[in-house]
């Protein structure tokens, strides 16, 4: 049995703009983090003044997909992936490669160090045009439309094997559209800039009616130090806020907190109305398992998305 005074723990992707946060709330509670990226998406910015503040963190700019030698963590939090879904239409080695052969080079140097807990970050994708909404973590069949989605499947899939045959325990959090000031991808961001190159017009791709959950990323973050309590081999849990939101009214609400006028909004009809072949229409996720646990979410997914436009409309010219 370990007896430690202080945990020890790897983010994964902890440059990027979920884990940044992340790390940041595990030295705040006295833990000893260590950050593998390879900043392909990840910024350095999000943690070169937590490692000024911190003495307890080191960064280490590395791929998974390299030979990479772990060292004895009690948590492994793997957050590191190509966060772009729309990517898989055109290049899906890419998910392939970047979210699964990771993965499984990820897992194999945890399973040589006999590391006892992995945290994954996984997605509302897996579920794909869920028939029950909100949907919950027992839903099923598990039919991804998306190479992103199935990525993320395959690799829920190959942690449970592992943590089933070599006795690591694993906990699988399954996000919805998680945002925030420091977003760097996502339909907010792809607003600000499409009207920062025109700002009379806003393209909007699909039929204006896809219909998701958005969750602050503060709360993303309290939610799962809520699900690192459970103990079971494999656990299950979705992370998103009790509602949902049209895309319509977040391009209104671009707009309006960017104190434009006259902008007309233009919607592209899209693949069945959607944004592209593998964007889920609907998705809201059913949270109460997690909420059973204590957390809630403080904001909506309205409120996520105006407080989140009006903290990136500070740098928007």
């Amino acid at each position: 049995m370990r007896i430690k005074c202080h945990l020890s723990v790897l983010v994964t992707g902890g440059a990027g703009f979920i884990g940044s946060r992340l790390v940041m709330k595990l030295l705040s509670e006295g833990t000893d983090v260590d950050i593998i990226d390879d900043l392909s998406s990840g910024d350095p910015n999000f943690i070169s003044y937590i490692i000024k503040q911190h003495s307890n963190v080191r960064f280490y700019k590395l791929n998974l997909l390299d030979n990479i030698e772990l060292k004895d963590y009690d948590i492994v939090y793997h957050l590191a992936a190509n966060p772009e879904v729309r990517i898989g239409v055109s290049e899906p080695k890419i998910h392939v490669e970047q979210n699964i052969i990771a993965t499984f080079k990820l897992l194999e140097e945890i399973r040589k160090h006999d590391i006892e807990r992995v945290v994954f970050t996984s997605s509302s994708t897996v579920y794909g045009d869920a028939l029950i909404i909100p949907t919950p973590e027992d839903y099923a069949p598990l039919e991804p439309i998306s190479i992103y989605g199935a990525s993320k499947l395959a690799c829920e899939a190959i942690i449970s094997s592992y943590a089933h045959t070599y006795g690591l325990k694993a906990l699988i959090l399954r996000l919805a559209n998680i945002i925030g000031e420091n977003s760097n991808h996502g339909v907010i961001i792809d607003f600000m800039k499409r009207l920062k190159n025109n700002p009379k017009r806003l393209e909007v791709l699909g039929d204006g009616t896809q219909n998701k959950s958005y969750l602050y990323v503060e709360d993303c973050i309290d939610a799962m130090q809520y699900a690192i309590k459970s103990n079971k081999t494999v656990d299950f849990f979705n992370i998103g806020s009790e509602d949902s939101i049209l895309v319509s009214d977040i391009a209104k609400i671009v707009i309006e907190e960017l104190r434009l006028n006259n902008t007309e909004i233009v919607f592209t009809g899209g693949y069945q109305g959607r944004g592209w072949k593998g964007d889920v229409k609907n998705m809201r996720l059913d949270v109460s398992k997690i909420k059973a646990l204590g957390w809630k979410p403080n904001y909506n997914s309205l409120e996520a998305v105006k407080y989140t436009v009006r903290r990136l409309a500070k740098s928007f010219k």
